[in-house]
């Protein structure tokens, strides 16, 4: 297969982030003096709002900064840094999963910038043993399938289902985990049965994860927070990745800066850790009015200040 993530991954659909307001005191009109009960109620809500769950850390899919970072990764990974990110998903381009350089090279670079590489979109065709091999040897989580495509039956699947095994146990070999990243299509009906859940319930999960893409979930018109819930433990990653306000289902290209979509996060996301979800990772692929790391920064002040309810 000639892997070409730029193929595969078309910019998405509908969600919106929860923003927290701090209250405000009521005053009546005589003096300037808080009226009853009303002081209380705030600073509970405030003492509610100081003790919500912030995320324990989060990354950026380095897909997000495609259109620059191959000219320079290095300040890219500069940048992301400076910006507060903690950890990356790779993915492999022209240049490969690590960027022109050696793998040891990478994580050394990573190191310095405070940055680790907890994962990486791959093409699973290919190599896949000396892939998982690479990313054990420098302490990354995951290989992660980020595509397969619409299937044309459920005996599709079942092939897909039997082949994530399978790379699971060559993850497991190596002591890292296998994990498939979703979109839009695996929650369409095929034959009466939903492609995604079969999926789940026909892969061994002492072998193979998933990491929700949050936004491919809600551009299916299906529930994030239903799924975690369903498959607890099992959507070990998530994708953060907004969508515009009123973009019908039918427009796939939909992505924004986190906090002016549609998709509730604070809850979500809440949801998503109570049931099993280790990392959280940003996404952009659509930039209105900006740049790649003028997003990837808006991205990251958002998640700073995300408090979980």
């Amino acid at each position: 297969m000639n892997y070409n993530r730029r193929k595969f991954i078309r910019a998405a659909s509908a969600v919106t982030a929860g923003a927290f307001i701090l209250p405000q005191y009521a005053c009546n009109n005589s003096g300037g003096q808080t009226e009853p009960g009303t002081q209380a109620a705030d600073s509970t809500a405030a003492n509610a709002l100081a003790n919500a769950a912030a995320l324990p850390a989060f990354g950026i899919q380095l897909y997000t900064l495609r259109d620059i970072i191959g000219d320079d990764p290095k300040g890219v990974l500069k940048q992301l840094a400076d910006f507060g990110y903690t950890q990356i998903e790779s993915y492999e381009g022209k240049q490969g999963m690590f960027w022109g350089m050696s793998h040891t090279e990478f994580k050394s670079y990573l190191d310095g910038l405070g940055l680790s590489c907890v994962s990486s979109h791959c093409d699973t065709s290919k190599d896949f043993e000396k892939k998982a091999a690479q990313a054990a040897e420098i302490g990354m989580k995951y290989l992660i399938s980020p595509w397969v495509g619409p299937q044309k039956s459920m005996d599709d699947w079942k092939k897909i289902a039997d082949n994530f095994n399978r790379l699971g146990a060559i993850c497991q070999k190596n002591g890292i985990r296998f994990a498939y990243h979703n979109h839009d299509y695996s929650f369409n009906a095929l034959n009466g049965t939903i492609p995604q859940d079969y999926i789940m319930d026909n892969t061994d999960p002492n072998l193979v994860d998933y990491e929700m893409d949050i936004y491919w979930v809600v551009a299916a018109n299906a529930d994030p927070a239903a799924y975690f819930k369903k498959y607890p433990n099992r959507w070990r990653l998530v994708h953060v990745k907004d969508r515009l306000k009123d973009a019908p289902l039918t427009e796939k290209e939909a992505s924004c800066d986190l906090g002016i979509g549609s998709i509730d996060f604070s809850k979500i996301l809440k949801v998503a850790k109570e049931s099993g979800t280790e990392y959280f990772i940003v996404e952009q692929e659509r930039y209105d009015n900006s740049t790649p790391l003028q997003s990837a920064k808006v991205d990251a002040e958002f998640l700073k200040n995300l408090r979980l309810s």
